[in-house]
């Protein structure tokens, strides 16, 4: 007689509320997956930068002269002052201390007095980069010199996401909203990525969006594939005739850490990427897209609903969720993992938790 299998439990609750842990992660995991900068319409010209945080890092990308968009390490490499604050335009990098000047490809251009040290060769002074790749418009870095393509990890997305949003190239962000949340960064991604929760949570969304009992989540590579169809016509809280096909679906594409791209029906493209404050802290950016960055009344108030209702609710969830993981009382519980998949199963969260595990392994 076969002996039943155990089920699979959910991670311990000290993977969601030690320091050390997310220390752990911000060293290892953060530096070596893609992570979302920004979006290629903030470097639209020669000489566009913006700076930003990552794992610790601070880092800018920064448009040449070539078209190219590339990453740097935001530190001089004469004595290690930052080299740019927030986003502006320059014809070259100086940086504020000693004025070493470098090239938009990051190789050194000058110095005060560099000739008068013997031996300088100021073509091997360059700045450090950092892999950069454009998906989609939108910029994503990654630490790890050695890391596979995006399209790697995350196979068939990019052109998933063309067929979803065919007119990508003429989209920028329209709204771009910081959302502060008191729990761990992968509480919120957990509860981004199950829909078991949604029918009981998210009334608008589960009858003004989505048909629930279609609602599927399957990995694909490090992508965490959503799919299922939109509510119907005479329940849509919109008018969702775009013109493209797949306008009655909503889709999303998870990318393993800590990004989401999501196509509400009609075509309407949202966006999600996590910063990871500390263990208890998180902020989502949830954003939203339009034609050249215009008023669109469509996208407003679908922002605008999604904002008070979905994202409201998922708010009071994930924050329950993070006290509970301090309780004494808790232990951790079975993962309802249907064979058939479906709405009411937390497959996806098996993998989630896996990869999760993945990370810090050889670092505990």
């Amino acid at each position: 007689m076969n002996e039943m299998q155990e089920p699979i439990r959910s991670l311990e609750a000290r993977y969601y509320t030690d320091p050390m842990i997310f220390e752990v992660e911000r060293k290892g995991l953060l530096a070596r997956t893609w992570q979302f900068a920004g979006h290629a319409s903030q470097l639209e010209n020669t000489g566009d930068y913006f700076a930003f945080e990552l794992a610790g890092e601070s880092l800018f990308s920064i448009k040449g002269r070539d078209g190219e968009i590339r990453t740097f390490y935001n530190v001089c490499q004469h004595r290690a002052h930052q080299l740019v604050e927030g986003a502006g335009t320059t014809r070259v990098v100086v940086c504020p201390y000693h004025a070493w000047t470098y090239e938009l490809t990051g190789e050194l251009r000058a110095g005060p007095n560099i000739k008068a040290v013997t031996g300088f060769d100021k073509s091997k002074v360059c700045l450090t980069e950092v892999r950069t790749e454009v998906f989609l418009g939108f910029i994503f870095v990654n630490l790890d010199n050695d890391a596979k393509s995006m399209d790697e990890w995350f196979p068939n997305a990019r052109t998933e996401l063309e067929s979803f949003v065919p007119n990508w190239t003429e989209l920028k962000p329209l709204e771009w909203v910081e959302i502060p949340e008191s729990c761990n960064w992968k509480v919120s991604v957990e509860n981004y990525s199950e829909c078991y929760h949604c029918t009981l949570n998210h009334p608008t969304f589960a009858t003004g969006v989505i048909k629930p009992e279609t609602y599927d989540v399957q990995p694909q590579g490090y992508c965490l594939r959503h799919t299922t169809e939109s509510n119907t016509l005479e329940n849509m809280s919109y008018d969702i005739n775009s013109g493209f096909a797949n306008n009655d679906k909503y889709s999303s594409w998870f990318l393993w850490p800590m990004f989401s791209f999501q196509v509400y029906p009609g075509n309407l493209l949202n966006t999600y990427h996590w910063r990871a404050i500390d263990a208890a802290n998180v902020v989502v950016w949830r954003g939203w897209y339009s034609i050249g960055g215009e008023d669109n009344e469509t996208v407003h108030r679908m922002a605008a609903q999604d904002r008070a209702t979905t994202v409201e609710e998922d708010i009071r969830l994930v924050e329950s969720v993070q006290r509970g993981l301090k309780s004494r009382g808790y232990v951790p519980g079975p993962l309802v993992v249907d064979p058939s998949c479906g709405v009411n199963s937390e497959h996806s969260i098996m993998h989630l938790q896996r990869w999760m595990l993945e990370a810090v392994k050889d670092e505990m």
